[in-house]
């Protein structure tokens, strides 16, 4: 059993004549729990009906690159629908310096209202006892890494965090794991010029990281510059397995551990 702690199946990647048949072939290749996420207000309904599925979780929040068109009260909107139980935490928020500030934007303004929605997410968090989903991304340098470890610094006694699709050194995982947290890999663990995530990998204690796909982006290989899906999965754990000198079983048992225990599943 395989856990995808990290897709985007309401994307419109996907037909909606298509994601039953995406569903029952991760099923089929023993991924059994998904988490699906929203990034905006207006994916919100369409996750949380995905995850009247069994086999699905939704996790809801406003995606840093969409925090410029969000209303003010959009995190106070996403605490509210939090306490269904079809959510299992809040995300995906994060800090995303890689893109450039839209138009009528300052790249400080944008990112400080990045930054102000990382901490309200955390906030309603707090308040409904779940955990945060983080993204960050820069085009160079760990600016918005850094930046999101002090926004969860100032809440880790609270909230649990993942560094979902974690590309970083093993010194920063490190870091989040003292906090308490998690990070996660997906796709990337498996590129050949990515041999650094898969030192890291290699360096995170069993527990402390999950699986993901971040689909329908970042396919691993040997599906590289294909659409991703959740069957994939089992290619990021078999790669995570044989470099970690596991069996799949092994890695199955302490990821699948490590994710019901962050999502309360």
């Amino acid at each position: 059993m395989l856990t995808d702690s990290h897709c985007h199946l309401a994307s419109q990647h996907f037909q909606d004549d298509e994601r039953q048949n995406i569903i029952q072939r991760a099923i089929d290749n023993g991924v059994s729990r998904m988490v699906t996420l929203a990034t905006c207000l207006e994916d919100l309904e369409a996750n949380l009906e995905l995850a009247n599925h069994p086999a699905i979780h939704a996790a809801i929040g406003i995606h840093p690159c969409d925090v410029h068109e969000a209303p003010d009260h959009a995190v106070s909107q996403i605490a509210r629908l939090a306490e269904d139980a079809r959510v299992c935490a809040i995300g995906e928020t994060g800090l995303d310096y890689y893109h450039p500030a839209p138009h009528g934007w300052s790249e400080e303004d944008y990112h400080q209202r990045q930054r102000d929605f990382l901490d309200l997410h955390f906030e309603a968090a707090g308040q409904r006892g779940l955990a945060v989903v983080i993204h960050t991304r820069d085009k160079k340098g760990d600016a918005s890494f850094r930046d999101a470890l002090e926004i969860y610094r100032k809440h880790h006694e609270q909230v649990r965090a993942v560094f979902h699709c974690f590309i970083g050194p093993w010194q920063n995982a490190k870091q989040v794991i003292e906090l308490g947290g998690l990070v996660s890999f997906g796709g990337v663990a498996t590129f050949k010029n990515a041999g650094k995530v898969l030192e890291c990998a290699c360096q995170c204690p069993a527990g402390s990281f999950m699986l993901e796909t971040d689909s329908p982006y970042l396919a691993p290989v040997p599906h590289r510059g294909q659409r991703n899906q959740p069957a994939y999965t089992r290619d990021v754990a078999e790669c995570l397995a044989q470099a970690r000198g596991e069996s799949l079983q092994e890695l199955a048992a302490h990821t699948n551990a490590a994710a019901e225990g962050f999502f309360r599943l």
